[in-house]
């Protein structure tokens, strides 16, 4: 029996939360469903965005799904990610018929390593200079370089592309390189390349196909990881991963989107992708791509939500999706 941590979230959380709960309620799997609370309310009840009751839980589960970050994300999402050791951030952009974007038929998957790099916060300020400390080790690159490789043989990938600055940043960018270089050399089946972040950027909007699966470093995966859901659509299509030795974290792109919270027009295709993402990480792969299918032919008939041109509302797009699960 798998433990699911449940955290809703803030803003639109509770509302696609509530999407995805009910057709994942409609498969017969050995989960337990466990809410918790985490976000800016959580702040005002109980002074703490992130309280301790809630981190145990999610350090006891099997995984933790997630609805939205409000103002306090930094001290929940973040948080977590730092304290569940969750070194690998999964962000495919995949085309969903029916949706107009860019690059119809593109699927590619971004790998970021998520717990180094510029982002681990080392910052410094003096009379006028400020810096930054960029942390880039052999260990987390290996690792994030492998898992990479294992998602894409998993997957049944072709080709991993890893993105770097390896010809500026020489002894951070470079290690990155050689290290990705040298895994490489361990799955001689996929084929290999590497580019310059900045040559990268101008290929994933001229020519996307060249590439399958991305893997980064953490601040060059966050752009990149946004600017390939811009390919396909949007952040408000984008599902993601949060995946660590032990732990798991998953949870839509979109953020709490408060403008619109609790008007119950927002999409939940983000989170109901999530959840698909959080089912594949268990290996239960026909469910996955069953609700994945659910979705396609929903969007492909119309029945869409206000943001896509349609008049659903989020609890009616989701009854249309599991619909068809019978």
């Amino acid at each position: 029996m798998k433990r699911i941590a449940v955290i809703p979230g803030d803003g639109i959380g509770n509302e696609v939360m509530e999407a995805a709960m009910l057709i994942l309620e409609k498969l017969d799997l050995p989960f337990t469903f466990e809410y918790y609370d985490a976000g800016d309310g959580a702040l005002e009840r109980y002074g703490k965005a992130l309280p301790e009751e809630t981190l145990e839980a999610c350090r006891r589960s099997d995984a933790v799904l997630f609805g939205a970050a409000g103002e306090t994300a930094a001290d929940v999402i973040v948080r977590l990610r730092q304290e569940l050791n969750t070194f690998a951030n999964i962000r495919p952009a995949k085309a969903i018929k029916g949706i107009r974007c860019l690059y119809p038929g593109l699927d590619i998957v971004v790998v970021r390593e998520n717990t180094e790099c510029l982002y681990r916060g080392f910052e410094f300020e003096f009379d006028g200079v400020a810096e930054a400390v960029r942390v880039i080790t052999r260990r987390a690159s290996e690792r994030i370089a492998k898992y990479a490789f294992e998602l894409a043989k998993r997957e049944r990938r072709k080709k991993v592309t890893a993105l770097h600055k390896a010809n500026v940043m020489k002894k951070t960018c470079g290690l990155f390189r050689e290290v990705c270089r040298d895994v490489a050399s361990e799955y001689p089946d996929i084929e290999f390349n590497d580019y310059y972040i900045d040559a990268a950027c101008m290929y994933l909007v001229m020519d996307p196909f060249r590439f399958d699966v991305i893997v980064t470093t953490n601040m060059f995966g966050d752009i990149v990881s946004d600017l390939a859901a811009g390919l396909v659509g949007g952040l408000g299509l984008a599902p993601s991963a949060n995946v660590g030795e032990k732990n798991a974290i998953f949870e839509p792109v979109h953020g709490a989107a408060f403008d619109i919270a609790g008007r119950g027009i927002a999409n939940p295709t983000a989170m109901i992708l999530t959840a698909c993402m959080m089912l594949r990480h268990f290996g239960y792969l026909d469910e996955a791509r069953k609700i994945e299918e659910a979705v396609e032919r929903v969007i492909e008939s119309g029945k869409t939500t206000p943001d896509l041109g349609g008049n659903l509302k989020t609890m009616e797009f989701a009854n249309e999706v599991a619909l068809l699960l019978d």
